[in-house]
């Protein structure tokens, strides 16, 4: 292929100070593998630093929205990223990628060039699969149907949300690729020593730990593995929990688990998310609606045994019995595959080993960057539009 000039849109990454959640990643180290590849990308998002940035590899421009509300907040930061943009598009960009809904309207305004849009997620799944009544959701979701509808190719992060975009949005399915979000399996593998990471949180070094790693939110369902603790503790009562991460949910949880050995450590930062993903037994998630589960390919890096619950990308990802546990969304079943795996260490590593042989095979971000590559391809050859 020959050398292309992409912009990425995406309001958050990890090339500024605005990280939300796993879509500062996901994009951020895709626009480097595609540098890396030798094409000239840009990044286009907020951030508090200089206009401009190269960052490895990939130039970032940023921006400082404002608003009284997300779609308000939005509609400003659509608008001043294409007045970045317009600056830098001679020579012309060959492909505009657009990252979930936050700059649709900046996709309108270049809905004549070769636009992408990719859907991480969806309002209804962040929702964990309700309808919301408010108005907020209703916008966004409008924006969600409307970026579908003027993209000139969609990509999903998995066949169920595929499926969910084209029952909610009425995106016709040619016009729709599924490429799962990358990883760099080495970077989460790394040499701790188990018993020393328990020490430093009080935990004995010969008890078996299981790891939460997500947002507090409705959606990744952190509730449904609390009310599973008293049922797991029943069977094997010197297991600990540790809960890594910040959301709505954090007072409600801390005060549910009142006398239950769970700990609620908030953000974590990159290197000790990692020395907590070697050092534990298992990882749970635990979500009503997962589009990918970035925390799967994560622990499965990291050769980690998972339970998850059956829906959306984890669904698809897991084999049962293979490389981790599925089971339906409540907590007596989640309860049921920890206590299935808990007392078999044996087990547990070689579940977790398969785990990352699928990563190697199928995560890599080699292989993403590909299949993201032929997307683009495929679009400039006269493909969907």
């Amino acid at each position: 292929m020959e050398t292309l000039k992409i912009a990425f849109f995406c309001w958050e990454s990890l090339g500024s100070t605005f990280k939300v959640g796993g879509l500062a990643p996901a994009t951020t180290h895709l626009a480097e593998n595609m540098a890396r590849k030798g094409h000239e990308v840009h990044f286009f998002t907020r951030g508090d630093g200089p206009g401009d940035a190269l960052i490895d590899g990939v130039h970032y421009h940023y921006c400082l929205p404002f608003g009284d509300n997300i779609v308000d907040y939005c509609r400003t930061m659509s608008n001043m990223l294409v007045d970045a943009f317009r600056a830098h598009d001679t020579p012309p960009f060959d492909i505009l990628h657009f990252h979930d809904w936050h700059l649709v309207e900046a996709m309108h305004l270049l809905r004549d060039k070769n636009t992408v849009l990719s859907y991480h997620s969806t309002e209804y799944g962040r929702h964990g699969g309700n309808f919301g009544g408010w108005w907020e959701f209703q916008e966004i979701s409008g924006k969600e149907w409307y970026g579908g509808y003027i993209a000139k190719a969609v990509t999903t992060v998995s066949n169920s949300t595929k499926t969910e975009v084209m029952w909610l949005y009425n995106v016709p399915g040619w016009k729709v690729t599924v490429i799962p979000n990358g990883i760099d399996p080495d970077a989460y593998r790394i040499p701790v020593d188990p018993g020393e990471v328990k020490k430093h949180y009080g935990i004995h070094p010969l008890a078996p730990v299981v790891l939460f790693v997500g947002r507090l939110t409705y959606q990744k369902g952190a509730d449904l593995l609390l009310q599973a603790i008293p049922r797991i503790l029943a069977k094997r009562w010197d297991v600990q929990f540790l809960f890594a991460g910040t959301g709505d949910m954090r007072g409600y949880l801390e005060s549910a688990a009142n006398g239950l050995p769970v700990q609620f450590l908030g953000y974590v930062a990159d290197e000790e998310h990692n020395r907590l993903l070697n050092a534990c037994d298992l990882v749970v998630i635990p979500s009503r609606n997962e589009p990918f589960g970035l925390v799967l390919t994560e622990a499965w890096s990291a050769e980690r045994c998972v339970v998850a619950t059956e829906v959306g990308g984890l669904a698809e990802n897991i084999d049962n019995y293979v490389n981790g546990i599925k089971v339906p969304v409540r907590p007596d079943s989640i309860a049921w595959g920890i206590c299935h795996l808990i007392d078999d260490p044996a087990y547990m590593q070689r579940l977790g080993r398969a785990g990352r042989r699928k990563v190697l095979e199928k995560f890599r971000w080699s292989v993403v960057t590909e299949r993201m590559l032929g997307v683009y391809e495929k679009l400039l050859s006269g493909g969907p539009r």
